[in-house]
């Protein structure tokens, strides 16, 4: 297990923004994965997508790292935020910018 393990850290802190999702940011492949697209889209944050389709191993080791069940996830500077709930209510209340913001990620819009 060490080896995704060390896979998906070294993904996580490879770039500020990272989401685990099903599919890729221009395919989602599951509404819930679409819609933190849509909204890192619509903020216009710069993102990598890991699509976890592509291994078993990854979709199973990605919620053993974080400890959450459900996929999308997101991380910011290493941090697991949340999922696809979370992210969307964060986002809705202004949150979500805030939180980009104070680690220092450029979003693109004024909400």
């Amino acid at each position: 297990m060490s080896g995704i393990n060390d896979y998906i850290d070294s993904e996580v802190k490879s770039q500020d923004v990272v989401l685990f999702m099903k599919g890729t940011p221009g395919f989602p492949q599951c509404g819930f994965s679409g819609q933190v697209v849509q909204i890192l889209d619509y903020l216009g944050v710069d993102y990598k997508g890991v699509n976890v389709l592509t291994s078993n191993e990854l979709r199973q080791g990605i919620k053993e790292y974080s400890n959450w069940p459900t996929i999308p996830q997101l991380y910011v500077k290493g941090e697991f935020v949340g999922g696809c709930d979370i992210i969307r209510e964060m986002f809705q209340a202004g949150e979500l910018k805030t939180l980009l913001a104070e680690k220092g990620i450029a979003a693109k819009v004024d909400s």
